[in-house]
């Protein structure tokens, strides 16, 4: 019996001394595991306050010696312009200030509030190190002008003029302060655009209507055409569907087509001609008629005379104009 005894209690005691092992090498396994853990957070740390450090270093030096450096203080602010609006409103309108950072100006920003004011029509700026701020505007043109009604200060509606470029932009009027050159005393010289709704005239917002955009083109083409010289736009009437009525200083009326309005402007001049030619002025003529020309004749001495043609037919009063 003792002998069976003593064999038993060998036999756990063999497989105790085997668990204790096991486990220690475990546990020796976790251990290095976790040591591994934590070389790579320190690691991670580590790395992670260098860059930090890194970035808030760079971010110091940048303001140190660039964003704060009185050296990039601007000190000129160079305004060219083709138009006639003062520098001092185009720097207004930028929203540039001298002693600014040149390098911490934000340009796009200056860009956009320049091209946000309707009689702008595009804008560059330009950095020009160390101390100076350069713009070029290009301003958009006024070809002709329209009426609206207003609400006025002592709640009457009253007539306003406003004026459109080429693309059909509406401009309201500049101010004499905004002006670098002396306003005209009247505007009379643009020929008068009537017919548009106008709810569609919206100050700095383009005029997108096909008549409009026609009655335009038609300015423009008559201000390059030989009629320029011995007849005057008054008025472009729009109302009518498909055709232009226009009204001369002289008192001719004379309807167009939307299309080829070079061809009917030589047709113009060449029926012009013809009533020079047997002393007859034009009373009424009809171009937009593809086939035959419909017209009224009246005596030429019955016609008021041409006036001398206002400068804006004659020249472009694009000027440049500079600001150090």
């Amino acid at each position: 019996m003792s002998w069976f005894r003593r064999g038993g209690k060998n036999r756990r005691s063999t497989g105790r001394s085997q668990v204790l092992p096991v486990r220690l090498e475990l546990e020796n396994v976790r251990a290095g595991r976790l040591r591994v853990v934590a070389t790579l957070l320190a690691v991670l740390f580590v790395t992670a306050a260098a860059i930090y450090g890194l970035l808030f270093a760079g971010d110091w030096a940048m303001r140190r010696f660039v964003y704060e450096n009185p050296s990039f203080a601007i000190r000129q602010i160079e305004v060219q312009t083709d138009g006639v609006i003062s520098r001092d409103e185009l720097r207004r309108w930028a929203g540039v200030q001298r002693g600014q950072n040149l390098l911490a100006l934000d340009l796009a920003r200056v860009k956009r509030d320049l091209e946000l004011v309707s009689h702008v029509r595009s804008a560059a700026v330009e950095r020009v190190l160390p101390d100076t701020l350069r713009l070029r505007v290009t301003e958009r043109e006024a070809v002709a002008r329209v009426f609206v009604g207003r609400l006025g200060r002592d709640g009457q509606y009253e007539m306003t003029t406003l004026h459109l470029d080429d693309e059909g932009y509406v401009l309201e009027l500049l101010e004499p302060r905004q002006r670098a050159t002396p306003q005209p005393d009247t505007d009379d010289s643009l020929p008068l655009i009537s017919g548009i709704n106008p709810n569609d005239l919206a100050p700095g917002r383009q005029v997108n209507l096909p008549e409009v955009h026609a009655a335009l083109d038609l300015v423009a083409a008559f201000d390059h055409s030989s009629m320029a010289t011995v007849a005057d736009l008054l008025q472009v009437d729009v109302s009518s569907p498909e055709v232009l009525v226009v009204t001369t200083t002289q008192g001719s009326e004379i309807t167009f087509a939307f299309a080829d309005l070079d061809r009917q402007l030589r047709r113009w001049r060449g029926i012009y001609n013809e009533g020079q030619r047997i002393s007859k002025a034009i009373a009424r003529l009809d171009l937009a008629v593809p086939n035959y020309i419909p017209g009224l004749w009246v005596e030429a001495s019955n016609q008021p005379p041409l006036e001398p043609k206002p400068k804006h037919h004659l020249i472009n009063h694009r000027r440049r104009n500079v600001r150090s």
